[in-house]
C-alpha cells in the first residue's frame, strides 16, 4: 500500500504546503524518518542529495515547535551556504501556513542583518558552522532552548575541518534536545560524533539501489588527460543538451573551461567560491531560467543546487571517490525525467571507474567519441533541415529580391546559393574540431594504483613522498609546482599531524577551497604545505587561527 504525506499524521497546513509544491507521496527517506522524529527520538540518517531529506528533517520540525514564541526552537548546521539556504528556503515554504520564522546564517555577509532578525526572534536558524559559532560566541545567539539540532551532511563538515565547531555548538544547546545526524557516508569520526552527542539513536539508511538513478544514461570515454577539451566540445556538437552542469576539480579549472567553452561558441558560467553570494544567486537563476545553458561547478559549489531539468552531467574530472559520483550524476534525470551522465576518463584513472562500477552496482557504457567525419556529416545535416524548412515556408519575399539583383549583375544561381550557406556557415568557425590523440587502453599497473592524488588533481607518487618522515626528508623549502607557494606549519609528525587536518584547518580559516592546496610534506617538528600564489597572503594573513584538536598553529613562508 503507498503512502501519502496524509498518513504521516503531520500538521494540516504541513500537508497543505507539501500538496500544494506538487509532493504527495513521500520519498522512502521521508517515509522513514518523519514517523520517528515527530516521536522526539534522536535519528542517524544515511542518505544522499537528491533524496529527499531536507523534507525528511523539516517537516517533523515544523510539527513539533510552537511558532512565534521569540526564541529558538530549532537549529539546522548546514557545510555551505548554498546548502543553507535552500534548507531555509524549503523551510520558510513548508512552514508558510504556520508562520514559522526561519533565518538562514552564513560567513561572506554583514552580521547587522542577522543580529537584528535573532534580536527580534527567530523560530528556526539554519547556518553555516563558522558564522554560528561566532555569534554564539559574541552572545548574539542563545540556544538555551533548542529542542531539535539536525547536522546535515555531516561527512562534509568533516571533510572541511567543522568538526571542533560542531562539537562547541552542540555544547551550547540543552542535553535532553533531540538530534538529527544525516550523512552520505559515515565515517569514523562521524560515528563517533553520534555517540558522544546521541541518545540511543535510531539509523535509517537509503540502500545504495535506490540512490541510483536508472533513468539515467552513463558513459565513460577514454581520452588523454590534454584532450579533455576537445572531447568534452565533440560530445557539445552531438548531444541534446538543453542544460548541463560540468564538473571540475577546482575552481581555478572552473573558470578556465568556462571560458574556453565559451571562446569555442558554447557560453558557460563558473559557479565556484570566488564568487560573491550576489554573483552566485545571480549565475543560479540566469541558469534556473535558461539564460544559460551551461554551468562549470566544484563540487563543493554545486551544493544545494536544486534544479529538475538538468539534461547533462559531465564529469570533466573524474571524482576521487564513488559516493562524490552518484552526487554528480544524480543532478540529472530527477522528477521523473531521463538523464545522461558523461564522463572523460584517462587511461590512468581506469581503475577508479571499475570502484565507480562496483559501487553503483552498475556498468558504465564505454562509448567512442564522435570523428570530425560525424560531427561534419551533422552539422550538415542540421544545416539542410534548416534549409528545407525555411524553403516550405516561403517567406523570403526580400532575400529573393537579393537573389534577383545578384543574378541580373551576371552571378550564376549556384554560385549565389553556395556564397548563401557559406556564410551562413560562419559560425561554425568558431568551434574547430580539434584532433585527439590516440588513446592507449591498457590498465595502469597495480603499482600504479597506489598513488596519491589532492584535490586538484596533481598526482604524488605515493603517500610516503606525499608525508616526509623526518628532517632527511628531500621536501625542498621551494615549490617545484607553477604558481604555487610553500609555507611552513608549526606541527609535524610528532604532533600526529594528518593530511586531512592540514587541508581542513587551511581550508576552513584562510577561506579558500582545500580542492586548490598543493603537496603537503609533513616531517617531525614541522609541516611544509604548498598553496596557490594568490592565496599565498591571505592564508598566512590567518596565522595563529589555526588549530588542529585544539592546539593552535601558526604559518610562514618556508
Amino acid at each position: 500500500m503507498t503512502t501519502e504525506f496524509t498518513d504521516l499524521n503531520l500538521h494540516p497546513q504541513l500537508v497543505q504546503a507539501v500538496t500544494e509544491r506538487g509532493y504527495t507521496t513521500p520519498t522512502p527517506i521521508q517515509e522513514g524518518v518523519i514517523p520517528v522524529m515527530l516521536t522526539g527520538k534522536d535519528i542517524l540518517g544515511q542518505a544522499q542529495t537528491g533524496t529527499g531529506k531536507t523534507a525528511a528533517f523539516a517537516l517533523p520540525i515544523l510539527h513539533n515547535i510552537t511558532p512565534g514564541v521569540g526564541h529558538v526552537q530549532a537549529l539546522v548546521l548546514a557545510p555551505t551556504r548554498e546548502l543553507g539556504l535552500q534548507v531555509a528556503d524549503a523551510m520558510e515554504k513548508y512552514g508558510r501556513y504556520r508562520q514559522t520564522s526561519v533565518l538562514a546564517v552564513y560567513g561572506g555577509t554583514a552580521y547587522g542583518p542577522q543580529i537584528g532578525a535573532l534580536r527580534r526572534g527567530v523560530d528556526v536558524v539554519v547556518g553555516t558552522p563558522g558564522r554560528l559559532l561566532d555569534l554564539l560566541k559574541s552572545n548574539k545567539l542563545d540556544l538555551s532552548q533548542v529542542q531539535t539540532v539536525v547536522l546535515d551532511e555531516a561527512d562534509e563538515m568533516l571533510s572541511m575541518g567543522f568538526i571542533e565547531d560542531i562539537e562547541a555548538i552542540l555544547q551550547a544547546t540543552p542535553a535532553e534536545r533531540q538530534t538529527a545526524l544525516f550523512s552520505a557516508t559515515l565515517p569514523r569520526q562521524i560515528r563517533q560524533l553520534a555517540d558522544n552527542y546521541m541518545n540511543a539513536p535510531e539509523s535509517i539508511t537509503i540502500e545504495r539501489s535506490q540512490l541510483t538513478v536508472a533513468a539515467i544514461e552513463q558513459r565513460a570515454y577514454l581520452v588523454n588527460e590534454q584532450d579533455k577539451l576537445a572531447a568534452l566540445t565533440r560530445l557539445f556538437e552531438v548531444e541534446p543538451i538543453t542544460s548541463a552542469l560540468i564538473f571540475a576539480k577546482t575552481r581555478l579549472g572552473t573558470a578556465e573551461l568556462a571560458n574556453e567553452l565559451t571562446v569555442r561558441g558554447f557560453p558557460a558560467e563558473a559557479l565556484n567560491g570566488d564568487l560573491s553570494q550576489q554573483a552566485r544567486e545571480q549565475v543560479l537563476n540566469r541558469f534556473r531560467n535558461n539564460q544559460i545553458k551551461v554551468l562549470v561547478a566544484t563540487d563543493v559549489a554545486a551544493r544545494g543546487l536544486d534544479i529538475d531539468d538538468i539534461s547533462h552531467v559531465f564529469n570533466f574530472d573524474l571524482p576521487q571517490d564513488s559516493e562524490i559520483y552518484v552526487h554528480r550524476v544524480g543532478r540529472t534525470g530527477r522528477a521523473g525525467r531521463t538523464g545522461i551522465a558523461l564522463t572523460l576518463v584517462t587511461p590512468k584513472e581506469q581503475w577508479r571507474l571499475r570502484k565507480i562500477e562496483q559501487y553503483t552496482k552498475q556498468k558504465l557504457t564505454m562509448a567512442e567519441l564522435p570523428t570530425i567525419n560525424d560531427i561534419q556529416n551533422l552539422r550538415e545535416s542540421e544545416l539542410m533541415e534548416k534549409m528545407a524548412v525555411w524553403l516550405n515556408r516561403g517567406r523570403c519575399a526580400r532575400e529573393r529580391e537579393l537573389v534577383t539583383e545578384l543574378a541580373e549583375a551576371g552571378h550564376d544561381l549556384i554560385e549565389i546559393a553556395a556564397v548563401a550557406l557559406k556564410l551562413a556557415r560562419a559560425e561554425e568557425k568558431q568551434r574547430p574540431i580539434a584532433r585527439i590523440s590516440e588513446v592507449s587502453a591498457e590498465p595502469s599497473r597495480r603499482g600504479k594504483r597506489d598513488r596519491f592524488e589532492n584535490g586538484n588533481g596533481r598526482s604524488r607518487q605515493n603517500k610516503k613522498q606525499r608525508s616526509d618522515n623526518g628532517r632527511g626528508s628531500s621536501a625542498s623549502n621551494r615549490s617545484h609546482e607553477r604558481n604555487m607557494v610553500r609555507l611552513s606549519l608549526s606541527a609535524g609528525k610528532t604532533d600526529g599531524l594528518r593530511v586531512n587536518d592540514v587541508v581542513g584547518t587551511i581550508a576552513f580559516h584562510a577561506d579558500i577551497p582545500g580542492s586548490t592546496i598543493g603537496a603537503i610534506h609533513i616531517q617531525d617538528d614541522r609541516t611544509l604545505v604548498d598553496v596557490p600564489q594568490q592565496f599565498a597572503e591571505q592564508v598566512l594573513a590567518k596565522t595563529g587561527n589555526y588549530r588542529v584538536r585544539k592546539k593552535r598553529l601558526s604559518i610562514e613562508r618556508a
